[in-house]
């Protein structure tokens, strides 16, 4: 008897097979008992019809529980109404490994409970869901830059040199002396530019930020594109691309995901470049206007984000922030030297910022000034001043975070239920 996989019963209609998986839920009556089992390929339903087979298989399926791993064997029928559009019309069962009481039940159950057990948690069908949607986004991202020439650098994780704020760094001892979890990437794919023009890193990024909003985690994934000789006009370009592209992708094949998520994709297929732009400046006009506590030279809050993305459906650019609210490799805005050459792209319906980007300063004695009004070990930074010091070029990049980003494309409340074990302020377990 071959045994198969739920997503391939469609090529074995009327024929008899074996499909392997856990028991999602067991229900019937006297005559007929249906099992629903699932493979990681698909769910399907098994109909056990209790005239047609032998006492002991009746009452071995009886005593399934749920996530018991079990065989079913039978003949495949086409049923629309079915989970996949198939069933099995069950001849023989098999319990493969049993399971003890399954400690998540179709009941309300807290967050707190759900994190300790995330490592079942996984097994439901939205959480399934959004972990599939996740995965099409990190291949979509994948597909999109290698479609554009850009070549992957992998950078490390442990790095004496900072690349965003000083009191958000996880710091180690590496063999005495100080490392510290990387907060980014970029630094490095600056450093890889010259040898390849366009390049990006993708991996785990890190804060050390007291933070237990929606939006944060301590532990997340990013990915960093890097382009020589792209300006920060043509940095939002490929943005606006970019996300498109994304979204499209997830709408593409992760519909049925989509819809076990409830997420509204009408929402989503407005997603298309060009996004509208407005600057820092007038963000702050517009926000004071409508009665925020704002002042210009403070980085804008995620109450602030969420009143200038009220009543729009697409994302919108936020450029040109003020030089002490950015990070100190940001190029000076020669049009107005108190602002940067930077973007915010914030996504609409309460998601906030799922990119930060910006013209790097690609003048050696502009930057290294900067590192020394930051307060920087400028040692620390003697080979990213090199960058400058042989063939400065005009280079351009943003990180886009994974979990912000699948959150709004799948319309979920916190971002993480989009990783698969979060780690948080207060959480280190599972």
């Amino acid at each position: 008897m071959p045994i198969v996989e739920i997503k391939e019963l469609g090529a074995h209609v009327g024929a008899s097979v074996t499909v392997r998986g856990w028991v999602e839920a067991v229900r019937g009556h006297g005559k007929v008992a249906f099992t629903v089992v699932r493979d990681g390929t698909g769910v399907l339903q098994g109909v056990l019809v209790r005239s047609q087979v032998d006492e002991a298989t009746w009452e071995l399926q009886q005593a399934f529980t749920q996530e018991s791993l079990v065989a079913l064997t039978g003949e495949v029928k086409e049923d629309a109404r079915a989970p996949g559009g198939y069933e099995l019309g069950v001849s023989g069962v098999e319990l493969l490994a049993p399971s003890d009481e399954y400690p998540i039940q179709p009941k309300e159950h807290g967050p707190e409970f759900l994190l300790d057990h995330r490592h079942l948690w996984l097994r439901s069908s939205q959480q399934r869901a959004g972990l599939r949607v996740r995965a099409e986004v990190e291949q979509a991202i994948h597909d999109f830059l290698y479609q554009r020439d850009f070549v992957r650098i992998d950078t490390p994780i442990l790095t004496g040199a900072i690349g965003e704020h000083a009191g958000t760094l996880f710091k180690t001892d590496y063999f005495g002396d100080d490392a510290y979890l990387a907060q980014t990437g970029q630094l490095y794919v600056e450093a890889a530019c010259p040898a390849f023009r366009r390049v990006y890193c993708f991996g785990p990024t890190f804060r050390a930020e007291k933070s237990k909003t929606r939006r944060h985690l301590t532990e997340f994934w990013m990915v960093e594109p890097e382009v020589a000789f792209a300006d920060s006009n043509d940095n939002m370009k490929l943005q606006e691309e970019f996300v498109s592209y994304v979204v499209e992708r997830a709408l593409e094949h992760c519909a049925e995901e989509l819809k076990v998520l409830e997420r509204d994709t009408s929402r989503l297929e407005l997603v298309k470049p060009p996004f509208p732009r407005i600057s820092y400046s007038e963000a702050v006009e517009t926000l004071a206007a409508a009665g925020a506590d704002v002042r210009w030279g403070r980085d804008l809050g995620a109450a602030d984000e969420m009143a200038l993305m009220e009543g729009r459906d697409v994302p919108l650019f936020v450029h040109d922030y003020p030089k002490g609210a950015k990070a100190f490799y940001m190029k000076e805005n020669p049009a107005d030297p108190r602002t940067v050459l930077c973007d915010d792209l914030l996504a609409p319906e309460g998601y906030g910022e799922i990119i930060g980007g910006s013209q790097r300063e690609d003048d050696l004695d502009r930057l290294r000034t900067r590192i020394r009004e930051e307060g920087l070990p400028e040692e620390a930074y003697a080979w990213y001043l090199d960058l400058r010091r042989y063939g400065t070029f005009p280079h351009s990049g943003f990180g886009l975070g994974v979990e912000r980003t699948v959150a709004w494309i799948t319309g979920r409340h916190h971002i993480r239920e989009l990783i698969p074990f979060p780690r948080l302020m207060n959480r280190l377990y599972p």
